[in-house]
């Protein structure tokens, strides 16, 4: 089949069920995001796959929105041998059947452009200077920085983890940034675009996506996942980074660890304390941590 008539048949094929069963406003940023990225040049150039032809890891962030993922992400496409987009939503191409060359183009187009402004998200910059932001050496490792979203979508078609690893001819690795509960929903309440959203209404947002994080990590072989602190990593960024390029089997130079430790900030944002909580809400928050593993030793006096 040619590029063109792949490129009309695709949408289509799924158009209706999105319009139906999907939020109106999540089908018409997929269709702007498309425009943005300039999809019809980007399948014109499938032509040439030596692009791709050493990538051997296909790189997933899960988790939660406001946790850390920018600045992992940031870091990882910072490595020559790495490119991580932020925020292109790979998974819903997955779900509206995109190959996987398309998906990467996608996702090279993606790191390119957020390259070119500076890596920003949320008015901070995660521009590492020196370094290979929007460009590579030797393509190993390529993924997507979307964890909130990617978790929800998992979370009501789990089906989609087959479809993803099925569709990829390299093994997934999947990154999971852990940030303290309290921060992660105190920022997650203040940066909503609600305008009547209660601190309530954040916590169960919140583990709602823990108990889908303690789903995938039933379906997703143990060797494949890493958790990831946020504090972890603003405390000692060169250990863990080192850790991450180790999961996905890069090796990381001094000069990279150096100049990506050089833009992190000297201790984490505790949010928790812009935010009104009562004692019960963080007992609530404190009673439901407990449930998960993944989530211990934090608390609200950290």
């Amino acid at each position: 089949m040619s590029v063109q008539l792949e490129l009309e048949n695709l949408p289509m094929k799924k158009l209706l069920r999105y319009i139906f069963k999907e939020n109106y406003s999540q089908l018409r940023n997929y269709y702007r995001k498309v425009k943005e990225l300039n999809l019809t040049y980007v399948l014109e150039t499938l032509k040439d796959k030596k692009t791709f032809q050493n990538v051997d890891k296909y790189c997933m962030f899960i988790g939660y929105p406001r946790s850390g993922h920018s600045l992992v992400g940031s870091l990882l496409d910072a490595h020559p041998n790495i490119i991580i987009a932020h925020e292109l939503n790979a998974l819903n191409f997955v779900d509206m059947g995109f190959n996987q060359q398309q998906i990467y183009y996608l996702i090279l187009k993606n790191s390119r452009k957020l390259a070119t402004q500076g890596r920003k998200s949320s008015s901070y910059s995660y521009e590492v200077h020196h370094q290979w932001q929007g460009k590579f050496r030797d393509l190993k490792v390529i993924g997507d920085k979307k964890g909130g979203d990617s978790t929800s979508k998992l979370r009501y078609k789990p089906e989609l983890l087959n479809v993803l690893q099925n569709k990829i001819d390299v093994p997934a690795k999947f990154i999971h940034v852990i940030r303290n509960p309290y921060d992660n929903i105190s920022t997650m309440y203040t940066r909503s675009n609600k305008k009547d959203k209660k601190l309530a209404d954040s916590i169960n947002q919140y583990f709602y996506l823990c108990d889908t994080i303690a789903q995938l990590k039933q379906q997703i072989n143990q060797g494949d996942m890493i958790d990831i602190r946020h504090e972890k990593i603003i405390s000692n960024p060169k250990f863990w980074l080192n850790e991450i390029c180790k999961f996905l089997g890069i090796d990381a130079g001094d000069d990279y660890l150096d100049d990506c430790a050089n833009i992190i900030y000297q201790s984490p944002n505790k949010s928790r304390h812009k935010v009104q909580w009562n004692d019960e809400l963080i007992e609530t928050v404190q009673n439901k941590m407990n449930q998960y593993e993944f989530l211990s030793g934090y608390s609200y006096e950290d």
